[in-house]
């Protein structure tokens, strides 16, 4: 059992990323199980922003993850480069929990953007109506939820409850496809899965 403890900066994604991460298991690692538990919710200013936030809350993922374990920052990039940002935020954290597996991923721009890169499989779900001509760059609109509450008529988005539902039912590998975040997501859960893999098999040969 791999042990994936998250931090996230919604209430959306404290019920989202869950979803999220058990279809990641079944889609990339059916043959592993990955006991993913409920994510950590940060402010993200305060945590990004404020040095004793940020320790406490990566020790408590740490402690959550446990030795043979992960630790996943997922935050949305807003207008930052997800590739610079990232880089600098991923450092920090290594520096505060070195013993521990840790990656960090920056959805471009929100979390919603990968439901946009799925757009046309979601129409119906959540009262969306998603027209044909409907193919945006997901990762090129600011204000992902302004753009889905613009196609649900008489209605708006609610993150906590939308997005939680939303997200099992997207297209992974159109996701996958259209998406240069996502796919970095699903990197780093090849990269981790791979890498514990790895070590549970070369402790189990010393012990033989």
């Amino acid at each position: 059992m791999i042990t994936i403890a998250s931090i996230v900066e919604g209430d959306g994604e404290v019920q989202a990323l869950p979803v999220l991460l058990r279809r990641l298991n079944e889609w990339k690692s059916p043959e592993q199980f990955f006991n993913i538990l409920p994510p950590i919710r940060v402010r993200k200013d305060q945590f990004l922003n404020k040095e004793e936030i940020f320790r406490k809350q990566l020790q408590l993922a740490a402690t959550l993850a446990g030795d043979s374990g992960w630790v996943l920052i997922l935050l949305d990039a807003d207008d930052d480069c997800p590739r610079d940002r990232g880089a600098n935020i991923l450092g920090r954290a290594k520096e505060v929990v070195p013993h521990r597996r840790i990656s960090l991923v920056l959805a471009n721009k929100e979390f919603e953007a990968w439901f946009i890169a799925s757009a046309e499989t979601l129409s119906g779900r959540r009262g969306l109506i998603i027209r044909e001509n409907d193919r945006p760059d997901p990762e090129g609109i600011r204000g992902c939820k302004e753009w889905l509450s613009e196609r649900i008529p008489n209605g708006k988005y609610h993150e906590v409850t939308d997005q939680p539902a939303l997200t099992a039912f997207i297209d992974l590998a159109l996701v996958h496809e259209r998406s240069r975040s996502f796919r970095k997501l699903c990197k780093e859960w090849d990269s981790q899965a791979a890498s514990i893999l790895q070590e549970r098999e070369s402790a189990g040969s010393q012990r033989k």
